[in-house]
């Protein structure tokens, strides 16, 4: 199976030893012509997005963050960190969205797939809220931090998102609760608007420790700021490694770089070509477990920003080989609108042998002394051949380990793809409006001040 496009000129192989995209299963669906078809545009709205000249250009602040944030910046967040590392051993970030997506994915993928059972190391252990309303997943956090030492890293631009707003409101109120209110200014980080909003006018009042949200930077752009940067940098992985892995792909997927060069434009320009011959849901598939939330990130990111004007692919995700044993039967049968993005990581860090067996009532003698990776590359690839067989285009996404470089490509990867994606069907890809429609209900049924009319007019309709 080729690593790689046969198209993709040298050049891209040699400075992307750990990142490797193959799209030739995809040729059975869509021609290289058809694909070529989109060379010119997808090079234009390249362009768009660096010279911020397209749609939406005032949430633009991502396309040259990597290469933008300076040291002074790096050391900031690292030195804000270690004081907090120092003083707690459970960080609770809040927030939503954006907010938390790409810290929960980054440690998700960095950390041991069991470390909820060990003790608490050099790091603080890092967990999450805001993220839902759940009544019972904040009663057991609270119950969880009662006399334990710990500090909240709160994530908000207006600092009134309910979620969130209701999460810091129980917490903030623990904290000062456990340490008294002046110990507690301390132990709490904001991140959120420069001027404005609730979340900036308390942290000035309370003279939080605080850093910013850029302007330009939308929430599920927002990872490579200190929205990402810091909850990393607090679990004591290298922010500056992540930082590098995201430089390299801008490097490489500006508007120097041709289209036959571009990873970020050719998958982008693949899946539109696959949309236009009705594919319309793109599955990213992963096999293994510490990519879970990454594919929640990838489905915040491509569905928040495609998703408008009754356009765009839907995002959804599978971790196999697990979800073969549910999802496959539809995969590999089911309504062929579907195509696959698969994540593969080549490398792995623990080697784990098939032991043989003298009885071998299980019929796995001929698997035996095969590492684990080994089998489950196999699965991999059969599993590839089975869906393309069963009309399901795959597009093969490949690095060599888990580690911060890497997943600072894939971000930047992804960002750059999606944006290119947004602008090839003609819509703003950095707003959402379709996201406060369930809000107004909410405060409508809740019964907030100002939405009085909306109040009335919602208990009708029940």
């Amino acid at each position: 199976m080729p690593l790689q496009s046969d198209f993709l000129i040298n050049n891209f192989l040699k400075r992307m030893k750990n990142f490797k995209l193959d799209i030739s299963k995809v040729y059975d669906f869509i021609s290289k012509e058809e694909i070529f078809s989109i060379k010119n545009e997808a090079e234009k709205q390249v362009k768009s997005l660096h010279n911020k000249s397209g749609e939406g250009n005032d949430f633009l602040g991502w396309v040259d963050l990597p290469s933008q944030i300076s040291e002074n910046e790096i050391q900031e967040i690292e030195n804000v960190a270690k004081g907090l590392a120092k003083k707690v051993d459970y960080v609770i970030v809040i927030g939503i969205g954006g907010s938390y997506l790409g810290a929960k994915f980054f440690l998700e993928a960095m950390s041991s797939s069991f470390e909820w059972l060990e003790q608490a190391g050099k790091y603080p252990r890092v967990l999450f809220a805001g993220q839902n309303i759940v009544e019972d997943y904040l009663g057991e956090l609270t119950e969880l931090l009662k006399d334990k030492k710990f500090g909240i890293v709160v994530i908000s631009k207006s600092g009134t998102t309910t979620e969130p707003a209701v999460a810091f409101r129980i917490l903030k109120k623990q904290l000062e609760s456990q340490v008294g209110k002046e110990n507690a200014k301390e132990l709490i980080i904001a991140i959120t608007d420069a001027k404005k909003g609730a979340l900036r006018e308390l942290s000035n009042i309370e003279a939080y420790q605080s850093f910013i949200i850029p302007d330009d930077a939308g929430g599920r752009y927002s990872v490579l700021t200190p929205v990402g940067l810091l909850p990393i940098a607090i679990a004591g992985y290298s922010i500056r490694e992540f930082i590098n892995g995201a430089k390299q792909m801008e490097s490489i997927s500006g508007t120097d770089t041709i289209f036959e060069d571009n990873p970020a434009a050719i998958y982008a320009a693949t899946r539109h070509a696959l949309y236009k011959k009705g594919k319309k849901i793109e599955i990213l598939a992963n096999f293994n477990d510490k990519l879970v939330y990454f594919s929640e990130w990838w489905k915040q990111l491509f569905g928040e920003s495609e998703g408008k004007e009754n356009k765009g692919i839907f995002p959804a995700s599978v971790y196999f080989t697990a979800d073969l044993h549910s999802m496959g039967q539809y995969i590999q049968e089911g309504e062929r609108h579907i195509f696959e993005t698969v994540i593969s990581v080549s490398g792995s860090d623990k080697k784990i042998q098939i032991p043989s067996d003298e009885g071998n009532l299980d019929q796995l003698n001929y698997i035996a002394n095969k590492r684990i990776s080994d089998v489950n590359s196999m699965a991999e690839l059969g599993t590839m051949l089975a869906h393309v067989d069963g009309g399901v285009p795959n597009i093969r996404i490949e690095i060599d380990a888990i580690n911060e470089y890497n997943l600072g490509q894939l971000v930047y990867f992804f960002e750059k793809a999606c944006g290119i994606s947004g602008y090839l069907l003609n819509i703003n890809p950095f707003n959402q409006p379709g996201v406060e429609a369930y809000k107004k209900n909410m405060f409508a049924l809740l019964e907030k001040p100002g939405f009085e009319k909306e109040t009335e007019e919602i208990k009708k309709r029940l």
